[in-house]
């Protein structure tokens, strides 16, 4: 009796098992859907740690370092802006693999918000602006998680070298003429034709100079962005798409 007991039990306990091992394995099937393909995006930085599109049966998955360009919806200036203000962006053209398989329409919306402002500083500190894209909009309105950010040496938005750059050189050339003309202005002197020169050829490096420090110890440039100017994102994740909502606009 005792042993039939045993054997009961046991086969008891391996039928309330049987269910949960068959709906472990389903979900893991699931979950790890079989790559048919892996193709290249055809357009993204070339700095891009990675440029792969895996494609299963009913997706399109964007890797994990993948960049893509998006644009702003709306201007954006980041002494108006604070930490927590949502930001709207869009894909401005079709994001295709190599192979010209679309994977995200032209028109896609992304929105996310701020999580940080680092205003200018003196020393010619230009302003940074950390952002977390958070949401994806594809045309027909179905809504997808998303993990990106801006694709930066540190990940903020910020205004390139070439506008510091310029904003030095104003500040050098500016002063430099302002040195030159006061330099020509000591031509009330006798022989004014002679030392206006010389004058001149002394106040353009010292104005210059002056310039050029000046430029270096002011605040930096704030981030400013007009409506539809393109940054670059970097996805933090993969991004799962779904193939059937994928469609030409």
């Amino acid at each position: 009796m005792k042993k039939l007991t045993s054997i009961f039990l046991i086969l008891l306990i391996l039928c309330s098992l049987t269910p949960i091992k068959v709906f472990a394995q389903e979900v893991q099937n699931y979950d790890c859907e079989c790559i048919k393909a892996t193709e290249a995006l055809a357009q993204t930085h070339s700095k891009a740690p990675c440029n792969h599109v895996n494609i299963t049966d009913n997706y399109y998955i964007l890797a994990k370092g993948d960049v893509i360009k998006i644009a702003f919806e709306c201007k954006f200036l980041s002494e108006c802006a604070k930490e927590g203000d949502c930001l709207t962006f869009y894909i401005p053209k079709d994001i295709c693999t190599s192979c010209g398989t679309l994977i995200l329409p032209m028109g896609t919306k992304l929105t996310g918000y701020i999580r940080g402002i680092s205003k200018q500083k003196k020393l010619n500190k230009n302003a940074r602006v950390y952002v977390s894209i958070t949401k994806l909009i594809l045309p027909d309105n179905t809504e997808l998680d998303i993990k990106a950010k801006p694709f930066s040496k540190d990940f903020s938005l910020v205004e390139n070298g070439w506008m510091t750059a310029g904003k030095l050189a104003a500040s050098t050339i500016g002063l430099g003429a302002i040195g030159t003309g006061a330099g020509a202005g000591l031509a009330f002197i006798p022989k004014p034709h002679k030392i206006a020169v010389g004058a001149a050829a002394i106040g353009l490096p010292v104005g210059c100079f002056i310039g050029l420090m000046t430029g270096l110890l002011t605040p930096g440039l704030k981030y400013h962005a007009k409506a539809g100017e393109e940054i670059y994102i970097i996805l933090c994740d993969n991004l799962c798409i779904p193939k059937c909502n994928i469609k030409e606009f």
